[in-house]
């Protein structure tokens, strides 16, 4: 057993993914099982997502998915990876954060991220366009005022019962994002290990240019990537076959649907464009045999000297992520 595993937190990321032939409704009682089946499992922590106008995402409303999460689990920590901030104005989502740390308190994180809708069209209908997203830093500024005592820009106004709590904060690194979590000395979400040199290299900006804060005193990286475990490789590979056929169509066809079982798209014939797009999203994933994995996710989490691991997997079929799930976390033990 790798050590550096067994001293790594391990959390997931549920984006309420929709499968075939079921229903948004189906998605987010899915989400709050799979929470509770982590919670069973060891896992650190247990994250929703925020997704507007998007037919195969259920999960449209994070902190109201996350307050269903903590109430339907115990110990481990909830929370959104994460609230896209330009869609909300920052009282409000402190407002929220603060009623979910009051209720459940020193269990509640706070992930936050920059984008903005999918379409043209859900911009529109959340009243906010691409720009909004180039405000982040300023946005994410003033949220964490108000759990001081408010911004100067608002004398007198508080935010209750939000003020003088401490709900966990993160940035989801995009862009930009490396530099901003370390200027305002903030734990870090970055994508890996697709793209593995990039990620590093902002990782290691992220920590040369660490300011601590009253948030955290020291740089925390979390890394966050797809890992499927299985008997063999190939039942291991079959597990990522759903979405990256969905984030295929999403690239060709402008629309991300619900996820398909594996015979149907393994049986699809695909265009030119569509199989050069589905081959991209079935790379730089994690995967394979407990013991490919574990050693794959060991020298990925040496290389890094990340803090924890995010793991963000969808899959059609339920039982085989959960098994996914129950053999990952035996590597952890």
């Amino acid at each position: 057993m790798s050590s550096v595993l067994r001293d790594t937190p391990f959390s997931v990321l549920d984006r309420s993914r929709v499968r075939e032939g079921a229903d948004g409704p189906a998605a987010l009682r899915e989400t709050v099982a799979l929470a509770r089946e982590a919670e069973t499992l060891g896992y650190h922590r247990f994250w929703v997502s925020e997704h507007h106008g998007v037919p195969g995402v259920a999960g449209s409303a994070p902190t109201v998915l996350a307050a269903a999460v903590a109430a339907a689990t115990s110990r481990i920590r909830v929370g959104t990876g994460g609230v896209m901030l330009p869609n909300h104005r920052p009282m409000v989502v402190a407002e929220q954060f603060g009623v979910l740390e009051a209720l459940y308190p020193g269990r509640i994180d706070m992930g936050l991220g920059r984008s903005v809708g999918f379409t043209g069209a859900v911009r529109e209908a959340l009243g906010q366009g691409r720009e909004a997203a180039e405000g982040f830093e300023e946005q994410v500024g003033e949220l964490l005022d108000w759990f001081e005592g408010g911004p100067a820009a608002y004398p007198g106004v508080h935010a209750w019962p939000a003020e003088g709590l401490r709900p966990a904060p993160f940035v989801l690194a995009t862009g930009s994002g490396a530099d901003l979590a370390a200027r305002l000395g903030l734990p870090l979400v970055v994508g890996g290990p697709r793209g593995e040199d990039a990620l590093l290299r902002a990782v290691e900006r992220y920590r040369s240019a660490f300011r601590p804060s009253v948030w955290a005193a020291r740089p925390y990286v979390v890394l966050s990537g797809t890992v499927a475990v299985a008997a063999t490789p190939e039942r291991a590979r079959r597990l990522l076959v759903s979405e990256a056929w969905s984030a295929a169509w999403s690239r060709t066809h402008g629309e991300f649907p619900p996820l398909a079982p594996y015979a149907a798209v393994a049986g699809r014939e695909m265009t030119a464009q569509e199989r050069e797009r589905f081959e991209q999203a079935m790379g730089g994933h994690i995967h394979g045999t407990p013991e490919q994995v574990e050693a794959e996710l060991a020298g990925l989490l040496s290389r890094s000297g990340a803090d924890e691991f995010l793991v963000t997997t969808s899959a059609y079929d339920r039982a085989e992520l959960l098994e996914s799930y129950r053999l990952l976390a035996a590597l952890l033990r």
